[in-house]
């Protein structure tokens, strides 16, 4: 006589209130490591985001996980405020201005040097994130240089480099203190990305490779 084989059950989904702890965590982490750096305490991130120590950990093993998490959810967000601009603008260098301005607000100059100083820069899905990144935004300027908004000798890895560096607080300052700054800064950046250019620029057009080789 053969007994019937027991159905696999299904793999359960989290729970809501798990997804709600996953969440808080992440975003406190963000904003601790904004303000100071990615050595903070994971205690501290519990108590911030209301959880125990022991939801963190059992989220995120280690910190390596918790810093790859914070840094692979902002480059999302930031993607996804690319591909908003690209669908809902109808001007190619407004939709450039919008992503340039929530990758400043998303704090990713600030979160990205973490990547090569705590954990493996080539885990999977960082590189997934980034690629996408850089895609969506390899399409908006495209967009505004086919338009004949956006001067032609520049490449992402200038846009890139500059957001970075303008959005990024001086060495030995907080990272918030600078907020009133940040905008104002990046939009004269980008007043000087408009076609036609003024004048030549020196070099070539840095592009995503360069970076990476850098």
């Amino acid at each position: 006589m053969q007994t019937a084989t027991p159905e696999r059950r299904k793999a359960s989904q989290p729970r809501a209130d798990a997804l709600r702890n996953r969440e808080r965590i992440v975003t406190a982490a963000r904003e601790m490591f904004v303000e100071h750096g990615p050595d903070v305490p994971l205690d501290e991130i519990a108590r911030r985001a209301g959880v125990g120590n022991a939801t963190v950990y059992r989220n995120f093993p280690d910190r390596d996980a918790l810093v790859r998490e914070v840094v692979c959810s902002v480059m999302d967000r930031t993607a996804r405020a690319a591909e908003h601009a690209l669908t809902e603008s109808g001007d190619a260098f407004e939709a450039l201005e919008h992503f340039v301005h929530t990758a400043a607000d998303e704090r990713i100059s600030a979160l990205c040097p973490m990547v090569s100083t705590t954990f493996d820069k080539h885990h999977p899905d960082l590189e997934a994130a980034r690629l996408r990144v850089e895609q969506l935004v390899e399409e908006l300027m495209g967009r505004a240089k086919a338009a004949g908004q956006l001067r032609t000798d520049i490449g992402v890895g200038d846009l890139m480099i500059v957001v970075a560096q303008l959005s990024r607080p001086p060495a030995g300052s907080p990272c918030l203190s600078i907020d009133r700054f940040v905008h104002r800064h990046l939009q004269l950046f980008l007043d000087g990305l408009r076609a036609p250019a003024p004048s030549a620029l020196p070099g070539r057009a840095v592009t995503v490779e360069d970076l990476r080789l850098a």
